[in-house]
């Protein structure tokens, strides 16, 4: 197996670890998104700050691009968050706020 994709599934497993020990995830707590650089430096999401992390999440899950998205980070009481972490907080039973509902 070379060691790209060794890496990438190590990367993947701790993901997976870390989203699992999200349960006592404070989504009441300030948070800070960071997205991820544009290429062409135009990008039009800069960093932004939030006053709960149900806020931030809910912002880069529904109103980011895909491609935004991709390499973004959320930071929450100095731990950060990646884009599966964030997914997974989105996705949880334990997210308090009404997600977007998709048509079809």
């Amino acid at each position: 197996m070379p060691y790209e994709i060794q890496t990438n599934n190590r990367i993947s497993d701790e993901a997976r670890k870390r989203s699992q020990s999200l349960n006592g995830f404070d989504y009441s707590a300030p948070a800070e998104l960071f997205p991820s650089r544009s290429k062409n430096g135009r990008g039009r999401v800069k960093y932004k700050r939030f006053d709960t992390a149900a806020e931030a999440i809910r912002f880069a899950m529904e109103e980011m691009s895909q491609s935004t998205l991709l390499g973004a980070y959320l930071e929450v009481d100095e731990a950060r968050f990646g884009v599966q972490e964030i997914r997974s907080l989105y996705e949880s039973a334990a997210y308090p706020l009404a997600r977007r509902t998709t048509a079809g």
